[in-house]
């Protein structure tokens, strides 16, 4: 025979247990994201955080093909290919074909691109400041190593 009391603990013990959104990881680093991404447009406007990763990968390693740039930044085949379709547009980047394989482009920095990543990675670095700084430096460090381990 169940007692009525029983049923009342189940019912508490199961909302211990319920899935709440709040409290989920995909939620929180979408609100985390989002945070970012509020903190990456009051500082540089004029460049999406994509856009942004492709031509700080660009300054760091020269050139790249399309594909190896979307790999290195990890954007997939098409979204890497809008990226920078748009930034050769704003003549930030140049495309030019590959040394030993004709058929095969290369994405590198125009001048006004390297001059404007020059500009912005200073701001790059505010920004990862101030998007950590709720954490202390401990907490910074294991976030990141966290992270890293998730990715």
């Amino acid at each position: 025979m169940t007692v009525p009391g029983d049923k009342l603990k189940l019912v508490e013990a199961g909302a211990e247990t319920a899935y709440r959104l709040h409290k989920q990881i995909g939620f929180i680093l979408r609100k985390a994201n989002q945070r970012h991404i509020a903190i990456f447009a009051k500082h540089i406007g004029d460049l999406t955080p994509p856009q942004f990763a492709a031509l700080a990968r660009l300054a760091e390693i020269g050139e790249a093909s399309q594909n190896q740039l979307g790999t290195m930044v990890a954007m997939d085949a098409a979204t890497i290919k809008g990226v920078i379709d748009r930034l050769k547009a704003r003549g930030l980047v140049v495309l030019s074909a590959h040394k030993e394989d004709r058929r095969r482009l290369v994405v590198s920095l125009s001048d006004e691109g390297r001059a404007m990543i020059e500009k912005l990675l200073p701001l790059a670095e505010r920004i990862t400041a101030e998007t950590l700084a709720p954490l202390n430096g401990r907490e910074t460090t294991a976030f990141l190593k966290l992270l890293a381990k998730l990715a």
